[in-house]
């Protein structure tokens, strides 16, 4: 049996390269589709830890272009935080790497694929619904989730073989991509206690303080401190210097997919850093309906996405309408980055509503406005609580004895 493996190098999927290829007697080819994260040493170390735990080969996916474009254009410009803190990170890329595996396998005529993902998450759920929308005719084995053996049984069994484990005895389950970090397991267990300072990592002793700019065309990021960068590179290096600040370092709780609550530690600078400064140039630049209706459908589109909707064509009618409201969201933002904090000092923008406006917000109204205007407004704003009130009045005479 020729299997391909969705392989992240973590203790789930490094368990499978020694398990399938032992126990199962499987010809296991890795496949590490890299959606960002991962330095040039860690993806050798990949190579090397895949091999020496079985596999007959080794492969790899640069996807962080397309995971930008296809993923994370959208949530910066729907301005995407579940539970209004969590900004997807890695889960987000699920369903990109689920489709990247099934299109290797067809092209290196594999008929079967694995994951690592376990019963308890929604990785599965993104995994197995995006290879049955694309990829139906696919056998997927998940042996992880199918036999449950724990994060202990995994090591000890390693251990027993002679096999390499994975950095740190994988005592965190760990997860890397262009849009953040994720930590799972240990303290997060508990909905109380903290992750200690040796167990994160981008943010890692983090101090200081610095002041950046950032440029963006039509909803994207196009340029850092004035150097015009592709977005792929932009996101890596704001995650290495917001990070060192202290940027994007945050808990969520929340609702998987299965219904049961699930906690993670993040670290996301680069999304925190973007979200902060794409909103802001929003608010200068569109009108509060477009706003309003816009995060609204971007908190919808986040749900699908978190759920495993990757490929469901409803997400595609969201990110058209997200783009059609980003032609003006283009300018400088100015922002202040220090632990814990990204804060917006400035933003300008050739489609400046303010600038486009003679009236100065607490001194001066509009040219055009008059206070009779203003006084009528009021009064059709407030007729419909005038008369609740007082046909509540009246009813309570009437009903008076």
């Amino acid at each position: 049996m020729r299997v391909l493996l969705a392989y992240s190098g973590g203790l789930d999927t490094s368990y499978l390269v020694a398990w399938l290829t032992r126990v199962k007697g499987a010809q296991v080819t890795t496949l590490a589709v890299d959606c960002g994260g991962w330095s040039a040493a860690e993806r050798s170390e990949l190579a090397e830890r895949a091999l020496a735990l079985g596999a007959v080969e080794h492969r790899f996916a640069d996807a962080r272009a397309e995971m930008f474009q296809r993923v994370i254009r959208w949530l910066i410009s729907a301005n995407v935080r579940r539970g209004g803190v969590y900004p997807l990170s890695v889960g987000a890329e699920r369903g990109l790497q689920a489709e990247i595996l099934a299109r290797e396998a067809q092209i290196f005529g594999f008929d079967t694929v694995a994951h690592g993902c376990t019963a308890a998450g929604n990785d599965q759920v993104r995994f197995e619904a995006a290879l049955a929308t694309i990829a139906p005719n696919l056998s997927v084995l998940a042996p992880v989730r199918d036999l449950a053996p724990s994060r202990d049984e995994q090591r000890a069994w390693l251990r027993e073989q002679g096999l390499p484990v994975p950095p740190a005895g994988g005592k965190y389950s760990v997860n890397q991509g262009l849009w953040g970090v994720t930590i799972g397991g240990g303290e997060l267990h508990t909905s109380s206690e903290p992750l200690p300072e040796e167990a994160w990592y981008w943010t890692r002793g983090a101090s200081g303080s610095a002041r950046i700019t950032l440029e963006f065309e039509r909803g994207v990021p196009v340029a850092l401190n004035g150097a015009r960068l592709d977005p792929v590179t932009l996101v890596e290096q704001l995650n290495l210097s917001a990070g060192a600040l202290g940027v994007g370092r945050g808990y969520h709780l929340g609702d998987t997919v299965l219904g049961i609550k699930g906690r993670i530690a993040f670290e996301a600078p680069a999304a925190e850093v973007l979200i902060e400064a794409h909103r802001e140039l929003e608010k200068l630049v569109l009108i509060e309906e477009q706003r309003f209706w816009k995060d609204h459908l971007g908190d919808i589109y986040g749900r699908r996405l978190h759920s495993g909707l990757f490929h469901d064509p409803f997400q595609r009618n969201l990110e058209a309408f997200f783009e059609s409201t980003q032609e003006h969201v283009s300018g400088v933002v100015k922002l202040r980055l220090q632990p814990g904090s990204a804060l917006v000092e400035g933003v300008e923008s050739p489609f400046s509503m303010l600038k486009a406006s003679d009236a100065k917000y607490g001194e001066r109204a509009s040219s055009r406005a008059t206070p009779e205007g203003a006084l009528g407004l009021a009064r059709a704003l407030a007729e419909p609580a005038r008369l609740f009130r007082r046909a509540g009045e009246a009813g309570v005479l009437e009903v008076r004895p």
